[in-house]
């Protein structure tokens, strides 16, 4: 069975936060995922839905039809940590942590019953 992935690499978004919103998709028909993030105000969702429509673009030059893929796999990998310093108390220099993102999804054709 042929899969069709996309990604987006260092997607300014913390993992922890976007794997929530990915947790929700896992599984479902890609119909029922993009309205789930559709519907979604995290903001990790319209980063997700592009990923999503790549890899439905991706899949469309094979396939006549879309509407028979689910996500088969779908991750949120941490990407690199942007270091960034501000000031503290007494002189001192904090820092600040922005996290990044790779962002992965990968569709597949649905399993019929008598397979």
């Amino acid at each position: 069975m042929k899969t069709y992935t996309a990604t987006h690499k260092y997607a300014r978004i913390a993992p922890r936060k976007s794997r929530y919103v990915m947790d929700m998709i896992r599984g479902k028909s890609v119909n029922e995922a993009l309205r789930i993030l559709q519907s979604s105000n995290r903001r990790a969702a319209p980063m997700i839905r592009k990923v999503l429509n790549s890899a439905i673009a991706n899949a469309n030059q094979d396939l006549g039809s879309v509407a028979a893929l689910v996500i088969e796999n779908a991750r949120i990998d941490g990407g690199p940590t942007l270091k960034r310093f501000r000031p503290g108390p007494m002189g001192r220099a904090m820092r600040i942590r922005k996290r990044t993102s790779h962002i992965t999804i990968s569709l597949a054709e649905a399993q019929q019953e008598g397979e």
